[in-house]
């Protein structure tokens, strides 16, 4: 009877033991489930973007490199040897004998204009050109205009150098092709900028 006993609290605790650790099973097997679906760590999402970081790096070099690529505005025409350099008071002394020749000058740029426009002896259309005027170099205290030189651009390039102001340092290619009125007369090939009076002033005011 005793060893009866002993054998049915001998089964009782083995079935304890194992519903024991059947309910531990139950309990870990989910939590790892859990973890096998959890999102990467942060060093593996770290990887994953540091490609695109890359990326964005580069293209923020290759925007610099755009923007400090000189423009069309600031650079001289493929030709520009084909140009004489000449002192725009030395053209407007002497028109008639740069008629039909291609020069090219530097100047301090005044304003667009009219002038000249329409006038048939040298006749530029005034609805496809429009006209500028540029500073006489001999006089350096108070702004003269040079109007002894009538400089004619197409309206559609002008668009390109609608910030041009007083006082900016251009150079201009062009051809002189008439010498009415014993002025100069010059067709604009290619306006190029040289540098910008409001940006100087403003790299001096910081200093």
């Amino acid at each position: 009877m005793k060893t009866l006993k002993n054998n049915i609290i001998l089964t009782a605790i083995t079935c304890l033991v194992l519903a024991g650790s059947l309910i531990t099973f139950a309990a870990i097997a989910p939590e790892q489930q859990k973890d096998s679906a959890q999102p990467k760590t942060p060093a593996a999402a770290e990887q994953t973007t540091q490609p695109q970081t890359q990326q964005e790096v580069k293209l923020d070099k290759t925007v610099k490199a755009a923007e400090d690529k000189p423009s069309s505005m600031t650079t001289p025409p493929a030709n520009a040897n084909e140009y004489s350099a000449v002192a725009s008071l030395n053209i407007v002394n002497n028109p008639s004998a740069y008629v039909g020749k291609k020069v090219k000058f530097k100047a301090s740029f005044d304003k667009f204009s009219t002038l000249g426009l329409d006038y048939k002896p040298a006749f530029r259309d005034s609805q496809k050109y429009i006209s500028f005027l540029i500073k006489r170099d001999d006089v350096t205290d108070h702004t003269i205009p040079l109007s002894e030189m009538k400089i004619f651009i197409k309206r559609s390039e002008a668009e390109k150098f609608i910030d041009l102001d007083s006082g900016d340092i251009i150079e201009v290619y062009g051809k002189v092709f008439s010498d009415a009125l014993t002025d100069a007369w010059v067709d604009t090939d290619k306006l190029v900028v040289i540098s910008k009076k409001k940006k100087d002033e403003d790299k001096k005011a910081k200093i």
